[in-house]
């Protein structure tokens, strides 16, 4: 029986393909300032200030919006939670904790261009935000305890960014501002990026270690969440971000599920043992699952539309 590798070996084994892909990322990433993507002329004091203070009736994004906006902001704020994790877990010194660095100043533009969109164009409550923000960031990031180690991570990461990059550009398409689309698609792509490094990754940990990471990639998938559960109203906006489409299950299925694992060639490979078969088995089990749960909300969600529209309620443009 071959001996799983630790996390150390790991980490040491993949330093050059760490190295190869952070290099690639910093020769086609485009650098960007978050100045340069906010209407800085429609902004105004507020009371503090000799201001007028927030009032719901000068945002001009609709409550979908409204809500995927601040949960994707509240997700970008709890970055210090995340570079924690992410430290721990990659920080082998080298390219490894380069890249850490680099993600992490990346990913802080996304929080700074947002809220700085927001409170100028008074498109939410900015009391009500900071608040969430400080109720966010205490609690921290939700993180089961089985989820530690370099695999598992790089397994979660390689899903929530593209997750992450999907709720961004539908989030920009109902807010019915050619700004904020603007500012969201840079984003997404800032995330795109992101996940292309953390899959290549996790690709040569399947090349590397099939039998763990299979495991790891079964284990993340059939207890995924994203990164803002445990917010304020996250249940509650997540909800309606599903019921308009801004990230549903079928989109977890087809556009971040799917994808990536059609990428590692996962029901193709023939490098597993037994041990990895079950794993992938496991997987299949709960594919077949989620397509029975997609059906089984876009009939709920198609009855709740229909109704709404019965009582005249428009949908979100």
């Amino acid at each position: 029986m071959t001996r799983d590798l630790t996390q150390l070996e790991i980490l040491t084994e993949l330093e050059p393909v760490a190295e190869e892909n952070l290099n690639r990322h910093l020769s086609i990433t485009k650098d960007w300032h978050p100045h340069d993507y906010v209407p800085w002329d429609e902004g105004r004091n507020f009371a503090a200030m000799g201001g007028i203070d927030w009032d719901p009736e000068q945002s001009q994004l609709n409550e979908v919006a409204k809500a995927a906006m601040i949960t994707n902001l509240l997700t970008e704020d709890n970055l210090p939670s995340y570079h924690r994790i992410i430290s721990e877990a990659f920080d082998n010194g080298g390219a490894w904790r380069t890249w850490v660095g680099r993600w992490t100043a990346e990913e802080n533009r996304h929080g700074i261009v947002m809220r700085d969109y927001l409170v100028v164009t008074r498109g939410v409550d900015p009391v009500a935000l900071e608040n969430a923000r400080m109720v966010h960031m205490t609690n921290g990031v939700h993180s089961p305890e089985n989820w530690g180690g370099f695999l598992l991570n790089i397994a979660y990461v390689t899903f929530q960014e593209l997750a992450t990059r999907v709720s961004h550009r539908n989030t920009g398409k109902v807010c019915n501002d050619p700004i904020a689309d603007r500012m969201l698609q840079r984003i997404a792509a800032d995330e795109n990026l992101h996940m292309i490094f953390y899959r290549n990754m996790c690709g040569a940990g399947l090349d590397l270690v099939p039998d763990q990471a299979i495991e790891a990639i079964a284990i993340i998938l059939e207890n995924f969440v994203m990164p803002g559960y445990g917010m304020p109203n996250f249940r509650r906006n997540g909800a309606l971000m599903a019921k308009h489409g801004i990230y549903d299950l079928r989109q977890h299925l087809e556009e971040v599920v799917q994808p990536c694992l059609k990428i590692w060639d996962i029901f193709e490979r023939t490098d597993f043992s037994p041990r990895g078969e079950q794993a992938r088995d496991r997987l299949g089990a709960y594919l077949e699952k989620l397509e029975q749960d997609v059906a089984k909300f876009e009939e709920q969600r198609d009855r709740l539309l229909a109704r709404e529209a019965a009582r005249g309620l428009l949908p979100v443009s």
